[in-house]
This record gives C-alpha cells, structure tokens and sequence, in this order.
C-alpha cells in the first residue's frame, strides 16, 4: 500500500531543480492531493511543502559548497527568482546565507530523502465501522483555534469552558442522531496538518434540525464516514488516535480521506485522567 507513496518520492528528488506538482505526485501515488497531503504529514512528521523546500536546500548547499557554479546560477536552478529570494531560504534552513557558507566551507544542515514502510507493532488492532450517513447540520459555539499536537490546546480548553456545562446541556437536547451528545467538530484544517495552522472548531451536536437563534450551524453534506474508538490517557490517547489512522489504518484498508470536517466524541473520566472516544473521518473507497 506504501510503495505508490515511495513512488511519488522518487518523482520528488527527479523535481528538485524544477516544480514539484502536488497534482502529479497525487497521480503516481494513485490518490487525491487531499488525501496525498494529509497522509503524507501524517507519516512523515512534516507538511509536504516543507520537506520539499528542505530537501531542495540540502541539495542546493551541497552545490553552494562545491563552488562550481555562482550563487545566482544557484538559485535560479532550483526555482528562487532572485538572489536574495534564495538566500533567505537558504539561511532560514541552514542557518548562514550561501556566501558566507561559501567562504568560510560552514557546516550546513541536510534534510535526509524519505522512504516509508508500514512495520507491524504488537498485537494490537483498531476498532472500526463505517456508516454512511445523510447530509446533517452541526450546531454549537463555534471558535477559530491553532492545531496542537501535543498535549492541551490552551485556546481550545479555554473556549470549551466559556461554553460552560449548562450551554451544553441546552444543546445536547438539539441532538437526534449519532455520534450522540456533545461533539468536537474541526473544520478547514489545513491538508498540511503544521502545528499552528488554524481551523475552525465547533462544539456543538450533529442534528437535522436548523440552528437555533444565537448558535453556530455547519451543515455536512453525505458521504460514508470510518468511526474509530478509543480509549486511554486524556489528551495523549486522543491525539495518537488521529496518527494511528493515518500511519497504520489507511495504508491496511481499501478507504482514502475525503474533504470534510473531523468528528470527535469523547467521554472523560471522572478524574479527568481518561477518556473513551470515538473519532469520526470521513472517508472514500479508494480506486485504482
């Protein structure tokens, strides 16, 4: 399932000193951009964006140092519209500017080519079902927060408690199919998945009624949808649970992602120390 992905990373490293078209590694990993992008932050640990430009300034250093060609032949050569383009690039990730790596032979910093495998790990298995379901509306208290990858989202906490427990219960009776009672919905996060990026966050319930005077409403057209369940420590088990169907579900399974907001219905313990969760993506077949 991997290998169409070590495919579109060859295809890189032959682009390096041209574009790189999303749209064609899409192609030869046999999926959409969408789906290509997010599986790729998820197994890579980094936006595909970001790999590319540091891979295309780990091979342009080692050409700044052989000195065979001059820094403008350079930048031009692997797509900066000017010297100085280039050499903001070029410090940003090596830390000094071309010249002065240039002169004084600095050591500079290599981004390593990339190849994915799928390594099996334990025993373990994830619970899933997918469930095909019509268009809803999501209706809560809507906030625009940052991503967070680790541990609490400080601007996420904080606005779930301006929420406040009894704004939820008037909301859990809007509810009337599943997933049931209250929900964390992400909408608009960036395929690219950076920490940082911002998105919109609903705290809300899905229903098929229209949004009361006063709330927030994210209406969700059709389509199959993969549920995931969960349980562990609260927010880490949460938070692997997304890396987990990304690295090790989607490579095993006929599915792809498809664009639409992220669903994610969690029950804490009375502590606070743990949660059972189910986490709603949604999802494609895949083809080809």
């Amino acid at each position: 399932m991997l290998e169409p992905f070590n495919r579109a990373l060859e295809h890189i490293e032959a682009g390096l000193d041209g574009r790189v078209e999303v749209a064609e590694l899409a192609r030869i990993a046999m999926t959409s951009e969408y789906h290509f992008r997010r599986m790729f932050s998820a197994l890579a640990g980094i936006p595909l964006s970001e790999y590319v430009r540091r891979r295309r300034l780990t091979v342009a250093g080692a050409e700044v140092l052989a000195g065979e060609r001059t820094l403008l032949e350079i930048a031009v050569r692997y797509g900066y519209t000017s010297g100085e383009a280039f050499a903001r690039a070029f410090r940003a990730v090596h830390g000094v500017g071309p010249g002065e790596a240039r002169r004084a032979g600095a050591a500079l910093r290599s981004q390593p080519r990339m190849s994915f495998r799928l390594v099996v790990e334990g025993s373990g298995s994830m619970r899933y079902r997918v469930v095909d379901k019509g268009e809803f509306r999501v209706v809560g208290r809507k906030a625009r927060v940052p991503l967070v990858h680790e541990g609490v989202n400080p601007a996420l906490a904080e606005f779930i408690r301006g929420v406040g427990q009894e704004a939820a219960g008037r909301l859990t009776g809007l509810c009337d199919q599943e997933p049931r009672g209250i929900v964390g919905v992400s909408d608009g996060l960036d395929p690219s998945r950076a920490e940082g990026t911002m998105f919109d966050y609903y705290h809300g319930v899905v229903t098929s009624a229209a949004a009361p005077k006063g709330l927030d409403q994210l209406t969700v057209p059709a389509g199959p949808w993969a549920v995931f369940e969960n349980s562990g420590p609260f927010p880490g088990a949460l938070q692997h649970l997304w890396r987990d169907v990304f690295t090790q579900w989607f490579p095993s399974n006929p599915y792809r992602s498809r664009p639409g907001p992220e669903m994610l219905r969690t029950r804490l313990s009375p502590d606070g120390a743990r949660a059972d969760a189910e986490l709603w993506i949604p999802v494609e077949r895949a083809t080809g």
